[in-house]
């Protein structure tokens, strides 16, 4: 394919609408989320960032699966009606930890998985809280971290996702964060952009911001040359946080 086909700039467009638009439901048992599944063996866990980055191209991967949009012949993908659900609110994200076993399971469940450097995230199909997968639901959400790792510089041609160190964000919410701006960034670029991202995998390069990398971010941010996510504040931080800055490459 040399360019972004209608059934693509379609799912696209899904994105670039924006989010929020739908109240909370009134029972918390029926609220939206995405479940990401972070692969961290006891043995041998990932380095942080790698998890990170493939959490953050699973998230936005899922967004333009075929699934979630209209096929050739016009009829909704098996994703599409929990996927615009979750959309048309907010994007929330759930990270829980598996290995062994509980990751092999993982992969049964509706999503997507992403490799990177050998650590892998799987974003699942968002649906309510309550009604989660048995499978999913005996994960843990906390009680795992890993220590935060020197990557090195950003990779070339890739965007960068910034990450607010002074937060001290556990993987867990930082994974969710990540995944939040990687939607964000492609929401907001053109729909060729976002097609030229896709056909990396939507590879990106996630990194601690020191306080020099971070005024360096909101400079770009103050420019219009980079998007924010600010956190609702229900974990971990204050509301209104700025938690990731997403920097286009």
């Amino acid at each position: 394919m040399s360019g972004p086909d209608a059934l693509w700039r379609a799912r696209h467009a899904v994105l670039a609408a924006g989010y929020g638009g739908r109240p909370d439901p009134t029972d918390p048992a029926r609220v939206l989320a995405m479940p990401i599944v972070l692969h961290i063996p006891k043995a041998d866990p990932p380095p942080r960032s790698s998890l990170l980055e493939a959490a953050a191209s699973a998230a936005v991967a899922l967004c333009f699966d075929d699934r979630v949009g209209i096929s050739e012949d016009g009829e909704p993908g098996p994703w599409q009606e929990d996927f615009t659900a979750w959309v048309s609110g907010r994007i929330r994200k759930v990270s829980r930890r598996a290995r062994g076993a509980q990751w092999l399971a993982a992969q049964e469940v509706a999503g997507i998985t992403v490799d990177v450097n050998g650590a892998q995230a799987r974003a699942l199909v968002p649906g309510p809280v309550g009604d989660l997968d048995p499978r999913i639901k005996k994960m843990q959400i906390g009680g795992t971290d890993l220590d935060h790792d020197k990557p090195g510089a950003p990779e070339s041609g890739l965007p960068v996702l910034w990450i607010a160190s002074a937060l001290e964000m556990t993987v867990g919410k930082a994974a969710a964060q990540v995944g939040h701006a990687s939607m964000l960034l492609a929401a907001a670029m053109t729909d060729e952009d976002a097609w030229r991202w896709s056909q990396t995998g939507f590879r990106c390069s996630v990194r601690d911001a020191d306080a020099t990398q971070w005024a360096q971010a909101v400079a770009r941010l103050e420019k219009s040359q980079a998007i924010a996510v600010r956190d609702a504040g229900y974990t971990e931080v204050a509301p209104g946080s700025m938690t990731v800055i997403a920097v286009p490459s």
